[in-house]
């Protein structure tokens, strides 16, 4: 087998989620490092920005949970992995983890996992099902929270064979970075979202479904209008459905109950999110369950905006509480419409100290190439071993 290291990794679909962003970021990153990078993917918005010439993509169809695709990729797989010579298979979710096991299980290479989510079960037969995230060489946990979820959870399934540890998700700090952001493209977007100069800007960005908490936010909202009379103000909800339109309905006509038209705006997407953050004078993560990593957190630390988020999960770890952000009660509208209230009328001076701290801690601890060489250097102990 060549010295040179070819990585495979293997997602089901390349959108704008923590899981994609950080597989798009590494591919490029191995090219520049000397080594060959392919991604198997199904396809995705995200496809268009990858460099040909230094990532190669195949497409299969690796988002079906269809056992019989997922046997019939994994065959795909192993001819792809002769054929390439492929030295380290990487898994990002469940169903491709399956064919990516029985294909290094066949070929004989290694086997690597990145544990994105917490992946809930209620059945012990679901919990068999997300097992495979535990099942490979290298077990990498993108935060200390679901480190420790998998030593509660998956702790038959460890080993001392397997290398079990935690590299934190980083982010492009140049991409998402305040001073690369024009005037004119904030404009651009208040005249397009419709949103006058002189209002404050809450956003919550996210895919719209229930543990994401958007109907706790609006309560939150109606409870802020209603205490802060003197506060002029839109809540942006930023995030597509995802097909769930029970749900957005749900929403609108919450928003309609409350008679918070002119309060609350939903935008389906927007691809240049660091501009949304920029006109923005607090971002909110309000899940109700808790978010393995919480990119969103991260995201605005680095362009140098106050976020406030769920005192559960990943931010925990993610934010230095009353230093780079802010924590509220999960679940509580009450405490979030509060501290949402307490930032607003926050003076410019503090506003641009928290948001200085903030970006100084995403630079230090949860940067794309400290993510991206963390992981590289694992592969090279893996090959080694």
């Amino acid at each position: 087998m060549s010295s040179k290291i070819n990585v495979l990794q293997v997602i089901p679909k390349l959108g704008y989620g923590g899981a994609e962003t950080g597989c798009f970021d590494l591919a490029h990153f191995l090219h520049e490092n000397n080594c060959k990078s392919y991604v198997v993917t199904s396809g995705g918005p995200l496809l268009k920005y990858i460099n040909r010439k230094k990532v190669k993509v195949i497409r299969l169809p690796v988002q079906s949970k269809n056992p019989l695709l997922i046997l019939l990729n994994s065959i795909v797989l192993i001819f792809i992995i002769f054929f390439l010579n492929i030295n380290i298979v990487h898994a990002r979710s469940r169903a491709p983890a399956w064919s990516c096991l029985f294909a290094t299980k066949i070929t004989r290479r290694k086997f690597v996992t990145t544990f994105h989510g917490t992946y809930n079960f209620k059945s012990s037969l679901k919990k068999w099902y997300n097992s495979v995230m535990v099942r490979s060489d290298l077990i990498i946990a993108g935060s200390n929270f679901i480190f420790s979820h998998i030593q509660k959870n998956y702790s038959t399934y460890l080993n001392k064979k397997k290398k079990f540890l935690v590299i934190f998700r980083g982010i492009n700090t140049e991409y998402f970075n305040p001073k690369k952001i024009k005037d004119s493209d904030k404009t651009l977007l208040r005249k397009k979202w419709k949103i006058d100069n002189d209002k404050k800007v809450i956003l919550l960005p996210g895919r719209l479904t229930g543990w994401k908490g958007q109907e706790m936010f609006i309560e939150s909202i109606r409870n802020l209008k209603e205490n802060s009379s003197d506060l002029n103000f839109i809540a942006v909800i930023l995030g597509s459905d995802q097909g769930r339109k029970i749900f957005k309905k749900k929403l609108i006509r919450l928003v309609e109950q409350y008679r918070l038209n002119n309060e609350v705006l939903f935008i389906e997407h927007l691809e240049l999110m660091p501009i949304a953050y920029e006109i923005s004078d607090v971002v909110v993560s309000t899940s109700i369950e808790p978010e393995a990593f919480g990119r969103v957190s991260v995201e605005a630390q680095a362009m140098e905006k106050p976020i406030l988020a769920s005192n559960i999960g990943g931010s925990n770890e993610t934010i230095i509480n009353e230093k780079t952000g802010f924590l509220f009660e999960a679940g509580n509208s009450k405490n979030l419409s509060e501290k949402l209230g307490e930032i607003l009328n926050l003076s410019e001076v503090t506003r641009n100290g928290i948001g200085a701290e903030g970006r100084k801690n995403v630079k230090v601890k949860f940067n794309v190439e400290k993510m991206c060489n963390s992981t590289y250097s694992e592969y090279k102990k893996l090959i080694n071993a």
